[in-house]
């Protein structure tokens, strides 16, 4: 049995798909375990308002198709997620009609809409202890992660193992972020969910990754790979292959390593399928490189270790002033000001003084991109200081 398995997906018609599926699930015999009467969650990454074609989220066709699948074996099946914001019945349904759920609804899928929450105790997880989670879990026999190959400021990379945050409701998640600032400490957080949740199975869409700004604001990528695991670990280290990161440069796939759980390195996998007709060699990566390793040739001090990592950078001209971002701000660490110029000209328009944009109290912010993720206009962006940049290449 393979590690993981990369099939072509060219295109998401439903010729293509169907094809891909019937490959993929037979490579891994992925679905032999689902029994006639039993309810199957997909927990889809369904992030946010956007559009199937803005690449942030998994493709409605790709979902209809498994629904379709899984009924015919006899399952009941129930999709659901819990977007950043508030987890309401309209925000979801919000969620759903823009992100083209309907067709995974008349595929025979039902879209969540219990918005009960529940607190779980995680006995063995590494730094999770107790924790708030979706309630409509609570209905399902089996679960089914269902992600999106995508770039993400905070860890890397944004894959299988990232999208099970979204158990966690959408008001809680700036929380976790401030109780998780260490980004080594979040990665195993996320672990922690996986570990306590355990879907039995994994599957990316990497037909249309989104590079740049991820993993909402930035640009569609074609891929053209359907893939899968039954570990999230293992899953997540063949995607980053793909998009050109090594297992070091995304923090999931190297707590999971240290953990056990799964090799670091893509080479080390058993695949069905190869990694190298999919690979993307100018992938744009956001600029999340360590410098740690500094230390070991020059003595700084916390000032300037807090100016050699990424940080969240607002621009201007797409600001729109809608104060999402510090609302969403877990630390604290974001306030709207006016600029002090007479008139700032953003494109078409010409806004007086009065005019708001985020400024950062680099003191208090966590680095966690929160206000990166979810700024509905992509305004923000990752940016690494010029000190760091010098010290290593990406």
């Amino acid at each position: 049995m393979p590690d993981v398995s990369i099939v072509g997906c060219d295109n998401y018609s439903e010729e293509t798909v169907k094809a891909a599926y019937d490959e993929l699930f037979a490579s891994l015999d992925a679905l032999s375990w689902v029994k006639s009467g039993m309810t199957v969650g997909i927990k889809a990454n369904l992030v946010t308002f956007k559009h199937p074609e803005a690449a942030a989220t998994v493709h409605p066709t790709l979902l209809a198709e498994l629904t379709r699948r899984l009924i015919a074996l006899g399952a009941r099946v129930i999709i659901g997620d819990s977007p950043g914001g508030a987890y309401s019945v309209k925000a979801l349904s919000m969620v759903y009609s823009f992100t083209g759920m309907q067709e995974a609804e008349a595929a025979g899928a039902v879209l969540n809409r219990n918005v009960e929450t529940r607190e779980a105790e995680c006995i063995d997880g590494m730094v999770l202890r107790r924790f708030p989670y979706t309630a409509w879990l609570d209905e399902v026999d089996a679960i089914i992660g269902f992600s999106k190959l995508k770039t993400h400021g905070m860890m890397g990379m944004s894959g299988a193992v990232k999208n099970m945050f979204g158990v966690i409701p959408g008001v809680i998640k700036p929380e976790f972020h401030y109780r998780f600032p260490n980004q080594t400490d979040f990665a195993n957080m996320l672990i922690d969910l996986n570990e306590h949740f355990k879907p039995r199975l994994y599957i990316m869409d990497a037909v249309v990754g989104m590079e740049g700004n991820g993993p909402t604001a930035g640009k569609p990528k074609k891929i053209g790979a359907l893939m899968a695991s039954f570990s999230p670990y293992k899953l997540d280290a063949a995607a980053a292959e793909i998009i050109g990161l090594d297992g070091k440069s995304v923090l999931t796939v190297k707590a999971a390593a240290e953990r056990g759980l799964s090799p670091e390195s893509a080479k080390e996998l058993s695949l069905y399928g190869e990694i190298s007709p999919y690979r993307v060699p100018d992938f744009e990566l956001l600029p999340t490189k360590s410098v740690d390793n500094l230390g070991e040739f020059l003595i700084v001090n916390k000032f300037i270790q807090a100016n050699l990592v990424a940080v969240p950078k607002v621009k201007a001209s797409e600001c729109i002033s809608c104060g999402k971002c510090e609302d969403m701000c877990p630390a604290h660490a974001i306030t709207l000001r006016a600029k002090t110029l007479h008139a700032i000209t953003l494109r078409t328009k010409t806004l007086t003084g009065g005019h708001k944009t985020p400024h950062f109290d680099r003191k208090r912010c966590i680095r966690c991109f929160c206000c990166q993720e979810f700024c509905p206009k992509g305004a923000l962006k990752v940016k690494r200081p010029l000190l760091a940049r010098l010290f290593t290449k990406v």
